[in-house]
């Protein structure tokens, strides 16, 4: 018996925590925690211990490329050969480029944060189109966006080893994050302070010193009055902000309108709450935690930038103990630089026609944070032809018929569509309306070179495993893709000059001193930065400055403040509020399952195996619901509904119901796999308001009504 262990990571979330791999007699025995990543620490999740395995062994892996032979989403298919499967993927792109042009084929994929984000962009800009789309308008972009405006690139920079007090909005990181959450017990036990800013109870807001409970898309207010507290008693950085900071003036007006007695009524918190948040926050060094439960929200941009700028103004950006700005090694590339590169681009008039981009501008296009779509309006487009015909997709390791809200829409487009390939690694709702379904590799088979911010260091995916069956990685699947498409003619011009998913790799690393070889060694590889170095670096905006006020968006005719918008719950008409009396939330995380995926595995299902809505006792009794029973969930401006089990807790708070995403059954016998009938985003809207900056739309704060299922319908489910 030979056994050996392989330094890897997991990057099945951005949390990317280290790990440890046990090969014994050439097959993966074990995976556990590397205690001496410095990005994850030793912490590790059930996610990275049993569904990175099992997502590779699993007996429904899709192993061989299949055909469709029935209607879409019958479920009928014929495997084929990947020569088959690539030719007529390349004869039908090719027809509808030839028929269309080439901006009616569109790519789908879950982000740029992985090789296939940038992989299915230059694929796409090959064959001409910059249509892409992306799954960050609902997880991560209003972040992303809000700190660009801002100038403080600091996403998951949280100093909490070294911080006093950590301020967390709407983030759980006992499910989606365990090195953040070792990290706050941690900070708890040595006597530091931890506030929570949460409308559901849950392991945060029960470790908590002080729990405020906003009424759901009310948050900005509150980071705009711990600014105003901040301000009015002295307590901020003055050198900072006079050196750093663009537009205090105006800010300070701005905040100066939300004192806590205004704050305490636009939100429900308690203004002494709200003045005991701001002391504890201001002994600092303090961090600010931030969750996707500000994100996703039509004001989500000025929401985060209301704690952005309070970062900033409190002195307590890229500090010890604060927030630390993005650090990387000279000469190393993300995936976004690639994807930003100027090399690597179409023509200025060509990306100017990114479908979004004259409405969101700093979202889509030229100017675009990844340069992406706006998918309710690719959504359209299939739909409408406006502005132009879509008639392609080529759909890879995302499943948007469950994580799109308006499932029934999604679904419409897709049926609509000349053509669909999707690369996956089991069939799922969105394959099901695939012409062609192609395999593709899992973490344990690929290998990945990636810019880890919270270690900050360079991560490393260790392909332990060949890939099983048939599979393949996604730059593997577009060069021979591109091949055929260029015998065809049906290229613009080859964005992908690598060989190979190594030589990719090798150029991400480029001149930065780090090796493969040391890679696989030791699984990650540090580097040397510096704190606090602004007067050498500045901040990435038209200033040079931390931008409180931002020239970006006013040159757009936006808010250049951060802003309090009353979310549209709140401003709903009394017709509205009577015919849908709750308000609905959709970030509810499980340490089962990320997203849409491992629904297939039966441990998973059975620590969880039905979605589950938290409702108040108080409101469960007003609707006649008992605990575990089925219900209806119907929102506002959608004629669909879907279901989910009760969950009678004071957990959630009174009129409000709490729910997770990303439901799907794959033991259905519904060719849909119940993407319709336990999915939330089957009863969610993709319509506006969308936030101005980003489009996204309110995918959580949306008004709701609920009714409850027969019990002897409960009983024979």
């Amino acid at each position: 018996m030979t056994e050996t262990v392989h330094p890897s990571q997991c990057w099945e979330c951005n949390t990317y925590c280290g790990s440890l791999i046990t090969m014994r007699d050439g097959k993966v025995a074990k995976i556990g925690p590397n205690p001496d990543h410095p990005g994850s620490k030793g912490a590790f999740c059930v996610k990275g211990i049993r569904a990175v395995r099992e997502w590779t062994d699993n007996e429904n892996r899709l192993l061989h490329p299949m055909r469709r032979v029935g209607p879409r989403g019958s479920g009928q298919w014929e495997r084929i050969s990947w020569d088959d499967a690539l030719e007529e993927m390349a004869e039908r792109l090719a027809a509808v480029r030839s028929e269309y042009g080439p901006l009616s084929i569109a790519g789908a994929v879950s982000g740029g944060a992985f090789s296939r984000g940038a992989v299915m962009a230059l694929l796409m800009r090959s064959i001409g189109s910059p249509n892409w789309m992306i799954n960050q308008d609902l997880c991560g972009g209003c972040q992303a966006l809000g700190e660009k405006l801002t100038g403080t690139p600091m996403k998951n920079g949280e100093d909490i080893d070294n911080a006093r007090c950590a301020l967390l909005v709407g983030r759980n990181p006992y499910a989606a994050d365990p090195t953040q959450w070792l990290a706050l017990k941690a900070l708890k036990k040595r006597g530091g302070r931890i506030v929570v800013i949460d409308p559901v109870q849950g392991p945060a807001s029960d470790l908590a010193d002080i729990w405020l409970r906003p009424r759901p898309g009310t948050d900005a207010a509150l980071a705009l009055s711990i600014a105003h507290i901040l301000v009015a008693e002295g307590k901020h950085d003055k050198e900072f902000v006079d050196r750093w900071c663009h537009g205090f003036e105006p800010y300070k007006a701005r905040i100066d309108a939300y004192p806590p007695a205004v704050a305490a009524e636009l939100t429900g918190v308690p203004a002494d709450d709200i003045v005991a948040a701001a002391e504890a926050y201001a002994e600092g060094p303090s961090v600010f935690v931030p969750g996707h439960g500000i994100d996703a929200f039509s004001a989500g941009v000025q929401t985060f930038r209301a704690f952005d700028c309070l970062v900033a103004i409190s002195g307590n950006l890229d500090r010890r103990g604060g927030n630390r700005l993005t650090k990387k090694p000279n000469g190393f590339r993300t995936y976004l630089d690639v994807i930003h590169d100027p090399q690597f681009r179409l023509p200025r008039e060509i990306e100017t026609q990114t479908i979004g981009a004259e409405q969101f501008p700093l979202w889509a296009g030229p100017e675009g944070w990844q340069t992406a779509c706006h998918n309710p309006s690719v959504i359209e487009a299939v739909l409408t032809d406006k502005p132009y015909p879509v008639r392609a997709m080529y759909i890879s390791g995302v499943n948007i018929v469950v994580t799109y809200p308006d499932a029934a829409r999604t679904i419409e487009a897709l049926k609509s569509l000349d053509f669909i390939a999707v690369a996956t690694q089991n069939l799922n709702p969105t394959s099901a309306y695939a012409d062609i379904v192609l395999p593709k590799t899992t973490t344990l088979e690929e290998e990945e070179v990636q810019l880890i911010w919270g270690g900050p260091c360079i991560g490393y995916t260790n392909p332990v495993v060949a890939p099983r069956g048939e599979a393949r990685c996604d730059l593997d699947i577009a060069l021979v893709l591109r091949d055929r498409l260029a015998a065809r003619q049906a290229l613009t011009q080859d964005f992908l000059p690598w060989a190979d998913q190594r030589a990719f790799n090798e150029f991400l690393l480029g001149d930065s001193g780090i090796t493969i070889g040391a890679l696989r060694e030791q699984g990650y590889a540090t580097f040397p930065y510096e704190l606090g170095a602004f007067e050498q670096n500045g901040f990435a905006t038209s200033t040079g400055k931390v931008e409180l006020y931002s020239e970006r968006l006013d040159a757009l005719g936006l808010d250049p403040l951060p802003n309090y918008t009353p979310p549209t719950a709140d401003a709903s008409d009394a017709a509205a509020q009577a015919a849908y009396p709750l308000v609905l939330l959709t970030g509810l995380r499980e340490k089962t399952y990320h997203h849409s995926r491992f629904r297939d595995q039966a441990w998973a299902r059975k620590v969880s195996p039905d979605p589950l809505i938290q409702i108040h006792p108080d409101t469960a009794a007003e609707y006649g619901i008992c605990d575990s029973q089925w219900i209806t969930v119907h929102t506002a401006d959608t004629d669909t509904t879907c279901r989910a089990r009760a969950q009678v807790t004071e957990g959630a708070p009174l009129g409000v119901v709490a729910t997770g995403m990303g439901w799907w059954d794959p033991l259905s016998d519904d060719p849909e796999f119940g993407a319709r009938d336990i999915n939330i985003n089957g009863a969610m809207s993709y319509g506006g308001p969308w936030d101005p900056v980003t489009g996204s739309s309110d995918s959580r704060g949306r008004r709701c009504r609920i009714t409850p299922l027969a019990l002897e319908t409960d009983a024979a489910d």
